[in-house]
């Protein structure tokens, strides 16, 4: 088996293999009111044991709440400094990740079950600390495909059910949530993801510029590459992965359950401090425009503010003469529901790498979920940022097929589907 699109340099385009392969929850407030101090953890201290953290980031808009982290002084308030560290590939943040270059990162949530499970790359124990954001990607089409009377999924099946040509489409990581979203929705149209068109790899932030010379028909990516497609004139918002699965998980901060068992504080302090940043950036118009225009600048996204600004706020345009607002659009808190790390979240990437055949066997889905998702730091960390917590560790959501998750009997979930690997 090969893993050309898993190596640590990715080149502007790399070809994956083609078999590669609310409801609302009531909160417990009592948690966010809990007055005593996070037990001790180490030592008989719960000093952070690392003053300064390296947390890696690609350039996309819900790295945010990392940035804010430290630009704010949420760090600070909790006794460390965090260092973002911008980085250019998904696969370089998981190799420094696994190889103790990086603290920490923000993550694509299924890139760390990839490397739990040992999928296409190195096989490492891993750990989710907390979910940065919920919403806030999109599946982008080239005006090539307009040009062909597409506008959305339905349109585009029957595009390519006349298999004039073979369509390209590009998402960041095979075994991350932009994967996922893209097949997800190419299979709710009919279209199989594998069989029926051909998927690739390209870093978030050569997106727009690969689809500018034509090396794609479309692409899942987080923002602002889907809006600066439209604003740039070469393409237009098919759907948004908040149609697909309204409040989806999608970015975490992830590391290694090696780094977490030798630095427990520092685990609960940085964890703390994004939750607040996270929380400070929701709290207002005013703190979303503020954070767009400090992730806006060269050592961040690396893009105007008014590109970041406008989804961040919920304000649509679709590139086709349609503007909406989107009260689902990018959330870093929503009342503490984003931050908690569901153990169904981590569950349900799990089920949708064996649909698409990257793991061979159905794992013990809980146990794998327990073991990755560290809500007992959570837990600490949000009783240090005073925040509330949910009352249970699932969650259910109905996807855009129709189709309940609830992390109820996900062997038979994944298997469900009838288009699958």
């Amino acid at each position: 088996m090969t893993h050309e699109s898993l190596s640590p340099t990715l080149p502007v385009v790399e070809t994956s293999r083609r078999d590669f392969l609310r409801q609302g929850l009531a909160l417990a407030t009592g948690a966010a009111v809990m007055s005593a101090a996070p037990r001790a953890w180490a030592a008989g201290s719960d000093k952070p044991e690392k003053e300064e953290v390296k947390i890696g980031f690609i350039p996309l808009t819900d790295c945010a709440s990392v940035v804010m982290a430290s630009v704010m002084g949420f760090d600070k308030k909790h006794g460390v400094k965090i260092i973002p560290s911008k980085e250019a590939s998904w696969a370089g943040v998981r190799d420094k990740l696994v190889n103790g270059e990086l603290d920490a990162a923000h993550a694509l949530y299924g890139l760390i079950y990839g490397v739990q499970l040992g999928v296409g790359g190195p096989k490492k124990d891993m750990n989710i600390l907390m979910t940065i954001n919920h919403n806030g990607q999109a599946i982008t089409l080239s005006n090539q495909l307009k040009d062909k009377v597409v506008t959305d999924g339905a349109s585009l099946a029957k595009l390519v059910a006349r298999k004039e040509k073979e369509y390209i489409f590009a998402q960041t990581f095979p075994t991350g949530t932009h994967a996922m979203w893209l097949y997800y929705w190419l299979a709710a149209h009919g279209i199989h993801p594998f069989k029926d068109v051909k998927t690739i790899v390209v870093p978030p932030p050569q997106m727009v510029a690969n689809m500018r010379v034509g090396n794609m028909d479309g692409y899942c990516v987080g923002e602002p590459w889907n809006n600066r497609a439209i604003v740039d004139g070469i393409g237009f918002t098919a759907a948004t992965t908040q149609d697909i699965w309204v409040d989806h998980p999608e970015k975490v901060l992830g590391t290694t359950a090696e780094w977490v068992a030798k630095y427990p504080n520092t685990a609960r302090a940085v964890t703390a401090a994004i939750i607040e940043a996270g929380q400070w950036i929701d709290a207002s118009l005013a703190n979303k425009q503020k954070t767009a225009n400090t992730i806006a600048s060269k050592a961040y996204v690396n893009t105007d503010s008014e590109v970041i600004v406008a989804r961040m706020l919920g304000r649509y345009q679709n590139g086709l003469g349609k503007t909406w607002d989107d009260r689902n659009a990018m959330k870093f808190y929503n009342d503490g529901l984003v931050p908690f790390p569901f153990l169904s979240d981590g569950m349900w990437f799990m089920t949708q790498h064996k649909r698409w055949g990257l793991i061979k066997e159905h794992p013990d889905y809980l146990a794998v979920a327990k073991k990755v998702n560290r809500i007992d730091i959570y837990k600490e960390a949000a009783a240090a940022a005073k925040v509330a917590v949910p009352k249970s560790e699932m969650r259910e959501s109905k996807l855009i097929d129709g189709v309940v998750w609830n992390g109820k009997d996900p062997a038979r979930y994944a298997d469900g589907f009838k288009i699958k690997s």
